[in-house]
């Protein structure tokens, strides 16, 4: 099977989501929420002793880490190993192997207002953002998929094409001639989005690159069944809350989108615990700042950069069907021909018994 052109970028783990508030000491406050799977448990209960929890940069990126199936930097502090046994279920065996991250930056709600109240969740302070984390270096069984925010929202072709698609997931309407993005809230009223607009272009822009982000993760992990079982990293970098807030500051506007961004985050974790049988975990991390570092990362151009024994692995997976064609075939081939050999043994036999031959009398 041939590999899909998906955006998929082969990166050192240096979580820059660890980075996103690291605009400034004292202006990068920032949370994170780790979302467990119902089906299948990776995080620990947080106890009420434990609900006003903050990490450091580096513990939320060593987190991720042993999420994905790697160790923990070994710089790490012993205070820091303590605080990871906090948040993860002590099975070394049982990893997920994969994480969605979900990076809002530039908000002013925390990262537990686009959580659902019914999830099973471990939430964090994020402290210490003035310095980046240190991550993973390459893996080549690290997959990195992430979104990609600069698409062109200003041809036909793209709002014919994409906005109704989204609003189809969201169960809402888009209305071409009019440039309207209706999405429905659980309270009965909705989003009203005008795509003239640009914060609420870039707004519905974010939700199209946080739903392409899912399709493609689920596409790439599908691309290598029972070959081999890299971790994967899928980031979505959100600003549409940013363009919000600052265009219409704390109004009705920015809790509907808020609403929205918890509903989407939630219906796109729902279809990955789907896709990967339970087996992934959630991370939202939201800001009051944007991050350079960040951006830098999510910005980058799209490429496709596929590790050697995921290269390998397709080429395998491609060629494996004529191969176990042949196989099959010459095994169909070699029992029919000892089937017949066997008949024609057992025929023989039988007119040798009936028919008997004298030998001649001289």
């Amino acid at each position: 099977m041939a590999v899909r052109r998906h955006l998929l970028v082969l990166l050192p783990l240096f979580l820059a989501l660890a980075a996103a508030a690291a605009s400034g000491e004292g202006h990068g406050e920032a949370s994170a929420v780790f979302v467990d799977a119902a089906s299948h448990r990776f995080l620990r209960d947080q106890q009420g002793d434990n609900q006003d929890t903050s990490m450091s940069l580096n513990e939320v990126s060593a987190a991720v880490s042993v999420l994905l199936g790697f160790a923990p930097p070994t710089s790490l502090p012993a205070g820091s190993s303590s605080q990871l046994n906090k948040v993860l279920l002590p099975n070394p065996f049982d990893r997920p192997r994969a994480v969605f991250l979900l990076q809002i930056d530039g908000s002013h709600a925390s990262a537990d207002s686009f959580i659902s109240e019914t999830s099973s969740i471990f939430r964090t302070r994020i402290e210490g953002a003035n310095s980046a984390a240190s991550g993973l270096k390459d893996k080549d069984e690290l997959i990195v998929i992430h979104s990609d925010e600069s698409l062109d929202v200003s041809g036909s072709d793209y709002l014919d094409n994409e906005l109704p698609n989204l609003a189809n997931w969201l169960e809402g309407s888009y209305q071409k001639s009019s440039g309207k993005l209706v999405i429905p809230l659980e309270s009965g009223n909705s989003l009203n989005l005008l795509l003239d607009k640009e914060a609420d272009l870039q707004f519905a822009t974010s939700l199209v690159s946080l739903l392409k982000t899912i399709e493609r993760g689920i596409q790439v992990h599908e691309d290598f069944p029972g070959i081999v079982n890299p971790a994967e990293l899928l980031a979505c970098h959100f600003t549409g809350i940013k363009a919000l807030e600052s265009e219409y500051g704390s109004t009705e506007i920015f809790k509907q989108g808020t609403e929205v961004v918890r509903r989407a985050f939630m219906k796109a974790f729902e279809s990955l615990q789907g896709a990967y049988k339970g087996k992934i975990v959630g991370l939202v991390i939201s800001t009051k700042e944007s991050s350079p570092s960040l951006g830098s990362i999510i910005d980058a151009p799209s490429s496709l950069h596929i590790s050697r024994r995921l290269e390998e692995a397709s080429k395998t997976n491609a060629t494996s069907a004529p191969v176990l064609l042949v196989r099959l075939s010459l095994a169909w081939i070699t029992g029919i021909i000892l089937i017949v050999s066997t008949l024609m043994g057992y025929l023989l036999a039988y007119e040798h018994a009936t028919h008997p031959r004298h030998p001649p009398l001289f």
